[in-house]
């Protein structure tokens, strides 16, 4: 791609949560977690809007507060515990073709859960997919178990299988390619993709790596304190150099 596409990041945010309830405004050093990936999608230079897709009120409010436009408040059938959230995608889509805002053409979800990923990381991510030959881009980081080995199922009886046993007899880890976990740093893909397809792997993926210490995505109590604790971790590090 020649000239920048327009690029428009959502960061979709539920206010129910029952992992970790109200965790979207809850203080992550010192400030909301959804505060952390405003603050992403408003430095980054490749980012033209900021949008918050919530249900929540009170959400909408702090978000606004960090800079974030909340241009609707999401239909609560949109933000259910069984929702979807490509669902909110989709809505999201179409209020930008029916807004003053058509002009989009590229679309990068940032989830409010991630909070260590790095500004750089996601400008890597939009670049990357702005190469093209992409459908969606996202982040993986390294894997500490490998599916060959660890995983494995159990039966009504209580005996268990690999999931996915080795060709090789005998073979080590160290033999196999590496495996990745997904992220939930980001998601680049295209407003047309969102609208047409229900999963981003109808298209091709690609995507770039980011360290694990990045890639902690909050989902419990534990999330929440371990992300807690590397941020911390980093802030005496830095101060320290």
């Amino acid at each position: 791609m020649s000239k920048k596409p327009v690029t428009y990041a959502w960061i979709f945010a539920r206010g129910g949560s029952k992992g970790l309830p109200k965790k979207n405004i809850r203080p992550l050093n010192k400030i909301p977690l959804i505060a952390h990936a405003i603050k992403i999608g408003l430095n980054s230079p490749l980012i033209d809007k900021l949008f918050i897709s919530t249900d929540d009120e009170e959400i909408a409010k702090i978000a606004q507060q960090y800079g974030a436009e909340v241009p609707f408040i999401r239909p609560p059938e949109l933000a259910s515990d069984t929702a979807p959230e490509r669902l909110a995608w989709r809505h999201a889509v179409e209020w930008v073709k029916t807004s003053k805002h058509t002009d989009m053409e590229v679309m990068i979800s940032l989830p409010s859960t991630s909070p260590l990923r790095t500004l750089d990381e996601v400008n890597q991510g939009i670049n990357y997919f702005y190469k093209g030959g992409w459908e969606t881009v996202l982040a993986v980081s390294p894997s500490n178990r490998h599916p060959s080995f660890n995983v494995i199922n159990m039966n009504k009886k209580g005996e268990v299988s690999l999931v996915n046993p080795p060709n090789i007899k005998g073979a080590r880890r160290q033999d196999f390619d590496p495996v990745y976990d997904i992220t939930t740093a980001f998601y680049v893909t295209t407003p047309d993709f969102v609208l047409k397809y229900d999963s981003f792997w109808d298209g091709r993926v690609g995507a770039i790596e980011i360290p694990v210490e990045h890639a902690v995505d909050i989902d419990c109590e534990f999330d929440f304190k371990f992300a807690e604790f590397l941020l911390k971790e980093k802030g005496r590090i830095n101060e320290n150099n």
